[in-house]
């Protein structure tokens, strides 16, 4: 199996904005194979390019992944197991904020798909691998404006931004990132609510082989990015480099404290 001595990192939309950054920080520490994932072959190419030419010190190859196909979460998943058998970091960026859609039923089906349910499949997918790491992390990358506190308070800069799609799917995101930390982070079995209170052998104990997986839902604040023609240095957005800085912290290890919490840059928001 290749690149045994380096960490195993999937970044999922890591041709621009975040995940490539992500991917190119990853790359210039040289502990990391990065398992660099786009939907689109021409742009992923493209910015694989880019970054090898850069002749950093880490290695990187390239994965087709659209989190809205099945066949591609199988093709990476099966293609990571006999290439690496583990995996040590997961990071969820891919994301939409303003879904392609007719009506408005389109557009949150799609918003749903990109944002929460494509993430969760992946993730659930690569378990199996994250639990061979010594060390597992899943980095979700989400919303400030997921934050229902934030959006029932005049006071915050998200009250007046409707965007039901984008908002109400990555809600959904920082539940499924809770139920994530809950299970393979802190260890509790997880029962279907139409089996629990069935038999004992529902009863919720602890798994110590999933309880050491660090798990993390992140806002990443207002960034130069693709996620929307607003999202630009010029209109105020942070760089994505600055950005970067701040969830590298948690591969670091420096705020694990922080698991199970919904974090930003300098602190956190209520959920």
């Amino acid at each position: 199996m290749a690149s045994l001595a380096k960490e195993i990192a999937l970044v999922t939309g890591a041709n621009s904005g975040i995940g490539f950054e992500i991917a190119h920080q990853l790359l210039q520490k040289g502990t990391y194979h990065v398992l660099f994932g786009c939907r689109s072959i021409a742009k992923g190419s493209a910015a694989l390019q880019d970054l090898q030419s850069r002749n950093l010190s880490g290695s990187i190859e390239f994965v087709h992944l659209d989190v809205q196909k099945d066949e591609h979460i199988s093709q990476v998943t099966l293609s990571a197991q006999q290439k690496h058998g583990k995996l040590d970091i997961l990071f969820n960026n891919a994301a939409v904020a303003m879904p392609e859609g007719a009506t408005e039923r389109e557009r949150l089906a799609a918003a749903f798909d990109i944002n929460a349910t494509g993430p969760y499949l992946l993730t659930q997918a690569l378990i199996p691998l994250l639990k061979k790491s010594a060390n597992p992390r899943i980095i979700n990358i989400s919303s400030g404006a997921a934050s229902i506190g934030r959006r029932l308070s005049p006071e915050s800069p998200m009250y007046k931004i409707q965007s039901v799609p984008y908002r109400a799917s990555k809600v959904a995101f920082n539940m499924i990132t809770v139920c994530l930390h809950v299970e393979f982070g802190l260890g509790v079995n997880q029962v279907e609510m139409m089996n629990f209170g069935k038999s004992k052998g529902d009863e919720r104990v602890h798994d110590e082989e999933a309880k050491n997986m660090k798990v993390f839902c992140y806002d990443p604040g207002f960034t130069a990015s693709n996620l929307s023609p607003l999202n630009k240095e010029e209109l105020g957005a942070r760089s994505a480099k600055n950005t970067v800085d701040s969830i590298l912290e948690l591969v670091e290890g420096k705020r694990d404290e922080e698991v199970g919490k919904f974090i930003h840059n300098s602190g956190g928001y209520p959920w």
